[in-house]
């Protein structure tokens, strides 16, 4: 397996994220290559030939995203998806902060392709390092001729608009965003019509996110067929793990797909902190379900992979947790998030998420009473499939595979009034 980089091509020095250090790395060739040399239908056919699936939490192949497009329309919009609000996840950060013009280009070369003259840039209002760093690419983008009319002096024009977003985790889901950049509260959207269809301003529109959308100058200026060597075969290319809990050396990594999760713990972030034992994984961000140290034995990071042991690659956000971790205290962090990011549209999201919050915090006050383990599984069933975005079945998956993993502790929890690791030397997120 092979391991070229996409992204950890470079040094990081106090001028990286400029302009001119990106040119002398090859910036801005591959969209010089597409602009000059290729049609849009050719950009198109080098993002299918590489194979390349979308860096979020479905996984979907982008160049068949990118063709469901409605054809025939007078305006198309492309968004980047950068509200990155799951816990656990920190990977558009780091291309903000020391690439951001990476993705400015893949935003330059996605809009070549597919026709767009508007595209949006959603990003979570926290990042304050990371917008005034975008920011400042976009004016040297654009006083250097790549943004704005007649491109490279071709007759490719694009304007890119970044809106910040409030906090609002919910508005990470795409239709929210949507809702959101026009300027009204960002409630998910019911489908159909998927945004390909009608979408931003009612017009089709594709929304991809930021590492996939920084990935498309490695594959226009090198191939998508040399792209599709790199990692597994159903999931090619590299990707972006960021890695924290309890290991050595939390922080982010590139890795080809089909990596083993057990080399990203114990080789690339130095094993579990403390030299204690793994007790579980979460493998995608805090909303995928947990798997404990016995069934990450043969994962590879891949999508397929991750999905036959039962969980999710998601975001790439890997937390790792270490043996005397109280499972019930862990739970409770993040029934707490959900709770309070559900935006109170749909019912099943906004008392159910409130309900197994409840739940799970009288327990942890020792005051959890016979039955609340199955009132807690029943409301996750009630949840799943019955609201419009899958905020809801975020906030149920942790539950849910919780109590199927470590439902012992919980019961315990409630029979004792206390953890089954008190006595025990504790670790804490």
């Amino acid at each position: 397996m092979t391991c070229e980089r996409v992204f950890f091509t470079f040094e990081i020095t106090e001028d990286s994220h400029l302009l001119p250090a990106y040119r002398k790395r090859g910036g801005y060739e591959a969209l010089e290559k597409a602009i000059r040399g290729m049609q849009p239908a050719e950009v198109q056919a080098e993002v299918a030939a590489s194979g390349m699936r979308g860096r979020g939490g479905a996984g979907f192949p982008t160049a068949t995203k990118w063709s469901f497009l409605a054809k025939g329309a007078p305006v198309y919009y492309l968004c980047c998806n950068a509200d990155e609000g799951e816990p656990g996840t920190f990977k558009d950060r780091w291309i903000f902060e020391h690439s951001p013009h990476l993705l400015v280009e893949g935003i330059l070369l996605a809009s070549y392709a597919l026709g767009v003259r508007h595209s949006f840039i959603y990003i979570r209002g926290e990042f304050d390092l990371s917008y005034r760093r975008l920011m400042n690419a976009l004016q040297e983008a654009r006083e250097a001729g790549l943004i704005g009319q007649s491109i490279l002096g071709s007759e490719f024009s694009c304007e890119i608009i970044v809106q910040q977003g409030a906090g609002a985790y919910v508005c990470g889901e795409e239709s929210s965003m949507l809702s959101s950049i026009e300027g009204f509260k960002g409630y998910p959207r019911n489908k159909p019509p998927f945004p390909a269809v009608k979408g931003l301003y009612q017009a089709p529109t594709v929304i991809n996110n930021v590492e996939t959308l920084s990935t498309l100058p490695w594959i226009l200026r090198n191939g998508g067929a040399a792209y599709a060597k790199i990692g597994s075969e159903k999931n090619t290319g590299t990707r972006l793990f960021g890695i924290s809990g309890h290991v050595v050396r939390p922080g982010l990594y590139e890795q080809p797909t089909g990596y083993r999760l057990k080399d990203l713990i114990y080789q690339d972030a130095g094993g579990i902190a403390g030299g204690k034992a793994l007790k579980a994984v979460i493998p995608g961000g805090s909303s995928t379900p947990i798997l404990t140290a016995e069934e990450i034995e043969n994962i590879t990071l891949d999508i397929d992979s991750v999905a036959k042991a039962g969980s999710m690659l998601g975001s790439g956000g890997v937390i790792v947790i270490a043996e005397g971790t109280c499972m019930v205290r862990l739970l409770q962090v993040l029934t707490r998030f959900y709770a309070h990011e559900s935006c109170g549209q749909c019912i099943p999201c906004r008392e159910g998420t409130a309900w197994m919050d409840r739940i799970v915090k009288r327990i942890l006050a020792g005051k959890g009473v016979a039955g609340d383990l199955e009132r807690l599984e029943g409301i996750t069933v009630g949840i799943t499939g019955n609201t419009i975005c899958a905020l809801g079945a975020a906030a149920s998956m942790p539950v849910a595979s919780f109590l199927k993993k470590f439902k012992h502790e919980f019961a315990y929890f409630i029979e004792h009034g206390r953890s089954l690791n008190d006595g025990r030397l504790e670790v804490q997120l």
